[in-house]
């Protein structure tokens, strides 16, 4: 089963919808018991990093998933703020995050970029992904997803960057390591490429 967090801050009926159009045994849940025996995590979210972090905090939940991400090691995803969080701290609060990867999350800035970036980055966009990364496997087309961001994950290392995208400079859109991945678009929001990006997480080994 896969338990999609709830911590009081996210978009979890979308992401619970698209996981049942693929087949995938899905639930929403802040119950120990059920986080304690899922098979695979998701941890949404959608907003300012600090309340997301305040809120997590606040659950009593944050142990917990210490415990299954870095001991248990069970498959991990981190959608939109979820992803955020998953990484030191961001440019946008004060608050920390979980840490799972040595990452900051930093606004996007377009200095002595040519052209005009609004942010939020909203729309569809083309994404690049590392060789062979399970998640990103199937696609008969160059795949696209859903984006509304205005902050963005920052690796230490290169080799954390799993996908890449492109809005007024390359950025990584994706991280993982190990059995934690991470995205900051919305397979959720993102149609048929969603689903596969979905399916593909559904599938992996827990």
């Amino acid at each position: 089963m896969i338990v999609i967090v709830d911590y009081g801050i996210g978009n979890l009926g979308s992401i619970k919808n698209m996981l049942r159009k693929i087949g995938a045994p899905a639930t929403i849940s802040s119950d120990p018991d059920a986080i304690r025996s899922a098979a695979k995590l998701i941890l949404p979210g959608v907003g300012a990093f600090d309340t997301g972090a305040r809120q997590l905090r606040e659950s009593g939940l944050v142990d917990l998933l210490q415990e299954r991400a870095l001991e248990d090691r069970v498959p991990v995803l981190g959608i939109c703020l979820g992803a955020q969080l998953m990484t030191r701290s961001s440019e946008e609060g004060v608050e920390s995050g979980l840490g799972w990867f040595e990452a900051e999350t930093c606004r996007m800035t377009f200095n002595d970029i040519p052209g005009k970036w609004p942010l939020p980055n909203m729309g569809w966009r083309e994404v690049q992904c590392r060789e062979g990364y399970p998640l990103m496997q199937g696609y008969e087309a160059s795949p696209r997803f859903y984006f509304v961001h205005s902050y963005y994950m920052k690796p230490d290392k290169p080799e954390l960057a799993s996908v890449t995208s492109t809005y007024g400079f390359d950025f990584a859109c994706g991280l993982s390591r190990d059995n934690l991945h991470c995205v900051q678009f919305h397979p959720e929001k993102s149609h048929s490429f969603g689903m596969r990006f979905l399916r593909n997480f559904s599938e992996l080994p827990a």
